[in-house]
């Protein structure tokens, strides 16, 4: 029987893969698609999720190949500098269109022994007390211990599991692709500028190789939304903005999306789980899609490997939905509060000008891209010191630094008292004395996501979090 299928290979899917696989857990990974489709609605990873990749020492691999961004606000068009102060020593982004994220974190699945297979599509599932039957397109029928639904707005697990997803339907809609434009560069610039001192939803910056990224706002919104735009579209709607369509020809690829906002009612049906935009869809505002996701597999990864393991302590997993859930519903919020700002009308834009003065001021600037960046995000782990339930942030130590011990995805103890220790759980948790580590508190017990589950130096109190988060001790 396999341990885990994942339905859906896009950068979702392939991070929950890396996360089971570095714990033994056997994984698939179904792709409905042949092959990628090149698309980039992604178009980088926020501090955040640079974070998860250096945890991972994935880090390396996109700088290789992007480049650095530092954006503070980054909220309804409003862009500040990255404000001082960051609780971070990762205090910028990565601009890595979607599908290089997707190359790297294949590349990565694959070399942990993952298996991927393309062209297989899920159309139907039944789950029992033991394991999840799942069905393909093909006629095949596979069985595995768990199943995530990794697999888009429009999840065909999410579907077949009858969980509801409620929310608000489009209301707007907005073409995006990739073309070749033959209008010279300076004028395509002053055209983009002078439209986009009322409309914020429209947009062409050229990439390397002077391949237009163009989004421009549709007339209304398509009753099939799942039809892509043609050129002519693309041409019409340039034209009504812009009084141009700037040449555009031989597109790369073309899509349109809405500011749909939905949350799937439960993250959670017995042995089926789901992630990424399969549990919630909302605006592009913000860039926080990929992001979110990508950090939904970081906390389910761990959890659901424990459980194939057999030493997760009852109540482990059901703690992704506790976890992720309010994660989400606070995007969301974020995002149509957004989407409210991009508004043409006189009330949004002068709401516009008021929030940007404000986002002037340090503390809220930091708030905000704290919110954006998800690095202000904090699970609730019950009473306790403000940085309990936080991500700890990177911080160097006697020899190294402190993500470089996180590469496996296990618990990690890091201890400057001495008189501390894991015994019972080595297999599951590492312990680092280092009297000279930069810590909030005298010791600290990390999930394997990095988030501070215990903090003090009473040997009898660590104990009881040790077995709460990673299970019943090794005799």
């Amino acid at each position: 029987m396999i341990d885990v299928i994942i339905a859906g290979g896009g950068p979702v899917g392939l991070m929950l893969a890396c996360e089971l696989r570095l714990h033994e857990v056997r994984v698939v990974v179904l792709e409905r698609l042949t092959e990628p489709t090149g698309q980039s609605r992604g178009q980088g990873l926020h501090a955040r999720s640079v974070e998860v990749m250096d945890q991972r020492g994935l880090l390396g691999r996109f700088l290789a190949v992007s480049e650095k961004f530092q954006v503070g606000g980054l909220f309804g068009g409003i862009i500040k500098p990255w404000p001082d102060g960051m609780d971070t020593a990762h205090p910028f982004g990565v601009a890595t269109p979607q599908p290089v994220t997707e190359r790297l974190l294949e590349e990565r699945a694959l070399e942990l022994g993952t298996e991927i297979r393309r062209g297989r599509e899920v159309v139907g599932l039944v789950q029992d007390a033991d394991g999840v039957d799942v069905e393909l397109a093909d006629g095949t029928r596979l069985r595995s211990r768990y199943l995530v639904g990794c697999d888009g707005g429009r999840s065909t697990v999410r579907k077949l599991l009858g969980v509801g997803f409620p929310g608000e339907p489009s209301t707007v809609e907005t073409l995006l692709g990739e073309m070749e434009a033959t209008e010279d560069p300076e004028s395509i610039a002053a055209a983009v500028a002078k439209v986009r001192e009322t409309q914020l939803r429209f947009g062409a910056t050229p990439d390397a190789n002077g391949i237009y990224r163009i989004g421009v706002p549709a007339d209304g919104v398509a009753e099939d939304r799942t039809a892509e735009p043609t050129l002519e579209e693309f041409k019409r709607q340039l034209r009504a903005w812009a009084g141009t369509d700037f040449g555009v020809h031989s597109p790369r690829w073309l899509s349109r999306f809405g500011d749909a906002t939905r949350q799937a009612e439960r993250y959670r049906v017995g042995r089926v789980l789901l992630a990424g935009d399969a549990a919630h869809v909302h605006p592009p505002t913000g860039g926080q899609g990929l992001n979110i996701g990508v950090q939904d597999a970081f906390n389910l990864g761990w959890k659901l490997a424990a459980e194939v393991a057999g030493w997760a302590p009852e109540g482990l997993l059901d703690t992704y939905e506790a976890e992720r859930h309010p994660v989400a519903a606070a995007v969301l919020s974020s995002t149509r509060a957004q989407m409210t700002l991009l508004g043409t009308e006189p009330g949004p834009t002068a709401l516009r000008g008021l929030l940007s003065d404000l986002m002037d001021l340090p503390e809220v600037n930091r708030h905000i891209t704290g919110m954006i960046t998800a690095l202000n995000v904090r699970y609730d782990f019950g009473e306790g010191p403000d940085f309990l339930g936080r991500r700890l942030r990177d911080v160097p130590l006697k020899h190294g630094r402190l993500y470089e011990l996180t590469r496996h995805g296990r618990g990690l103890l890091v201890d400057r008292t001495g008189h501390l220790s894991a015994t019972g759980w080595t297999d599951r948790v590492d312990h680092v004395l280092d009297p000279t580590a930069d810590l909030p508190a005298p010791a600290v017990l990390l999930r394997p996501d990095g988030h501070i589950a215990w903090a003090g130096e009473d040997r009898q109190d660590l104990v009881p979090h040790l077995t709460r988060w990673f299970g019943a001790p090794t005799t």
